[in-house]
């Protein structure tokens, strides 16, 4: 915009302001935003569609569909524009950020466990971060964005469903890039391998969902090979550059989507098809809207982010022999580690276990009692003990708002047909002790 509609010596003076503003950024950053992701979007669509990889993936399309060359470059072409973002920083941090942070703690009681400073504070400044996350909840893009800010800036492999106005724009100018989760197109593949590759040598922080998907029994997935592949195939471990995983381990009392995910059935190649309906989700947001205006807005309870220890893949695969799949098990079982308790699956847990309706007192005592044994063995729980009683409370006033649980002469059981839904936040911390309810 600036080179269509300004003169050169002004142009040269806008330069130089948003130079020193991001000058100033990086200097507050811990992990600082790379060259690459300045590049102007338009040089890097060009590297990507001329890659000498890319162009022989061209050549092999034309060849196998019977096709002119050209009109395979031109799909490579299209692929290119799709998948690499616009970055911009001012987009970003002046609104991407604010907006995340009012999003998150307007709709949860946020808290960080394990602090993202401590996990990066001895990572090579010269490695590739890229942060690996279990997926819990599409607001889970919001909050580790936010709780990231001060340290970096990250960029997302968003899906499909993200590719409508105006969110497409947005996320891209946030550095998002967009990927066809279920596309098998050779040359599609191998242009988005490439960029992945590119980005990865070029130090850009990155976060991905080793899981591939939203959980929708609320227990940790298999891991999905796919970005983890493209990122050991252009890895050197004899390099400059190490690429280092930040497991990040998310946990909620109340994902928003919880009951779509439940309800998902699978279509005949089983893939998951969600009952959900754009009027169902604008009913949703006008209701809470409504119910903030009148002073009846409670927040939906806890939401809790834990940083692990990072994870060297020259360290973990010094001759680069490591496969996909032993890296991909190695990064969730790390994740699983640090995915937090929050109270609605601490008494989800506990209603599961017992055999018999509990009173509050009983709930509490027994909760208490599996906190402590979970965090024995290494668990996260971020709230003060002073704050325990109060937590509890502000659960069980969740789960019985949403009818989940009933109270009966003051014992707690499961609402007939709602026990899915109670398994579903049991199962978000059912890894960390062989002994809870699956």
């Amino acid at each position: 915009m600036l080179n269509r509609v300004l003169v050169p010596s002004v142009r040269w003076f806008f330069r130089a302001r948003i130079n020193r503003a991001l000058g100033r950024v990086n200097d507050r950053l811990q992990l600082s935003i790379k060259p690459f992701s300045l590049t102007k979007r338009q040089v890097l669509i060009d590297r990507l569609t001329y890659d000498p990889v890319v162009m022989e993936a061209v050549e092999g399309e034309a060849r196998s569909r019977g096709i002119p060359h050209e009109v395979a470059a031109q799909e490579a072409a299209k692929y290119a524009r799709e998948i690499v973002p616009s970055f911009s920083a001012a987009t970003y941090f002046l609104f991407g950020v604010k907006l995340s942070r009012w999003i998150a703690q307007a709709l949860y009681r946020v808290r960080l466990g394990a602090d993202e400073e401590t996990s990066l504070a001895d990572v090579d400044e010269n490695a590739t971060v890229i942060f690996v996350m279990n997926h819990r909840s599409n607001v889970d893009y919001l909050l580790v964005t936010y709780l990231a800010s001060e340290r970096t800036s990250l960029s997302y492999a968003a899906g499909e469903w993200a590719r409508v106005w105006p969110l497409e724009q947005l996320a891209k100018a946030m550095g998002a890039f967009f990927i066809r989760r279920r596309s098998e197109n050779p040359l599609y593949r191998k242009v988005l391998s490439r960029y992945v590759q590119m980005a990865t040598d070029g130090g850009v922080t990155q976060a991905v969902f080793p899981e591939g998907g939203l959980s929708r029994d609320g227990a940790l997935r298999p891991p999905k090979l796919g970005l983890l592949n493209y990122i050991l195939q252009g890895f050197d471990a004899s390099s400059a550059r190490d690429v280092v995983f930040i497991p990040v381990g998310l946990n909620y009392d109340r994902v928003v989507e919880d009951r779509i995910l439940i309800g998902a059935e699978m279509d005949a190649n089983g893939r998951p098809r969600f009952r959900a309906k754009a009027s169902t989700a604008f009913l949703f947001f006008l209701r809470h809207v409504w119910m903030r205006m009148i002073g009846k807005w409670n927040r939906f309870g806890y939401a809790s982010v834990s940083f692990g220890a990072p994870v060297s893949l020259r360290s973990l695969s010094p001759d680069g022999s490591i496969s996909a799949g032993d890296l991909g098990q190695t990064l969730i079982d790390a994740v699983g580690r640090v995915v937090p308790i929050v109270p609605v699956p601490l008494i989800a847990q506990v209603l599961l276990k017992s055999e018999q309706n509990l009173t509050r007192d009983e709930i509490f005592e027994r909760a208490l009692f599996l906190v402590d044994r979970l965090m024995e063995g290494g668990a996260h729980f971020h709230l003060p003990r002073e704050d325990f009683g109060p937590a509890i409370e502000v659960g069980l006033r969740n789960i019985l708002k949403r009818r989940i649980v009933t109270v009966e002469d003051g014992r707690f059981s499961c609402v007939e047909g709602q026990l899915p839904l109670l398994r579903y936040y049991a199962r978000s911390i059912a890894h960390l002790d062989d002994s809870l309810e699956q």
